[in-house]
């Protein structure tokens, strides 16, 4: 790609952005939950950031992380597990947590049935607003982004949003207690997959990445699981026992489900009664 196509492609980001930011931003500045002691931001610091499958909002906080540097790079983040994803979801629907900035919306959006739909979820206030207009500037409409984080019930948690040297933590925010001494939390709402997905809608897979909640997640999930028997793709940190544990076992494995592929950070597993 020339310079000159690539100069024109970043001012219309800018100016698409802009663009945007009135009609997705502002709104969300206002309806929103809360951060624990701060207010809202007057504005959202982004920039615009272009792959093969489309366009992406990136926060300015975040551009030191992984996603955020590959996305401003012109590349894809985790292609391997982005390619899984689009080449396993056919006509079902995904549901996909934590979302970040959208960076695999674009990509999943153009790969699922024409009739299924993609369930995301993202705590971060600041990483939500940037989803909304990565979708906007896409055109997405197959998409239902919620801004929550995913849990075993229906409750009021907060999420942290920064380290305690109040770098961003981006697409690592994590769900935490309210007691929980963080540099920066926000108030957020917790759902149940199996309470914000209806129960007549057919879940192909559930792809989690919530950083170390991913038992809670699983647990409000159970009744779609049981009933859709989904690919799971699920993050495996380094100081997660969960993939090991009892309760995984007699709560997923007992399904049929074994592991089948390493998608970067991630584990596949695949309910044998689907294979074939």
């Amino acid at each position: 790609m020339s310079e000159s196509i690539r100069g024109f492609i970043s001012k219309a980001g800018r100016l698409l952005a802009r663009a945007l930011y009135r009609r997705v931003a502002a709104p969300a500045t206002k309806t929103s939950g809360a951060s624990a002691g701060a207010s809202e931001p007057s504005a959202l610091k982004c920039a615009t950031g272009y792959n093969q499958h489309g366009g992406y909002c990136v926060p300015a906080s975040s551009f030191h992380r992984p996603a955020a540097k590959a996305i401003l790079s012109g590349k894809v983040y985790e292609p391997k597990t982005v390619e899984y994803l689009r080449a396993n979801c056919g006509e079902r629907d995904i549901v996909h947590a934590g979302t970040f900035f959208g960076d695999f919306l674009p990509a999943l959006s153009q790969a699922v049935g024409s009739d299924a739909l993609i369930w995301a979820f993202e705590p971060n206030r600041e990483n939500y607003r940037c989803a909304r207009m990565t979708l906007e500037m896409n055109n997405i409409r197959n998409v239902r982004l919620t801004r929550a984080g995913l849990g075993a019930k229906s409750q009021r948690l907060f999420v942290q949003t920064a380290e305690t040297g109040g770098r961003s933590l981006g697409g690592a925010s994590r769900i935490v207690s309210e007691d929980c001494q963080a540099h920066s939390k926000e108030s957020v709402d917790i759902v149940a997959i199996d309470e914000a997905v209806p129960a007549d809608r057919s879940v192909g897979i559930v792809q989690l990445d919530v950083e170390g909640y991913e038992k809670e997640a699983l647990t409000g999930a159970l009744a779609t699981i049981r009933r859709c028997l989904p690919i799971l793709i699920l993050e495996d940190l380094p100081n997660s026992n969960l993939l090991q544990s009892e309760w995984f076992s007699e709560n997923i494995l007992s399904l049929g489900y074994q592991k089948v592929a390493r998608l970067h950070g991630n584990r596949v597993y695949l309910c044998r009664t689907t294979q074939g």
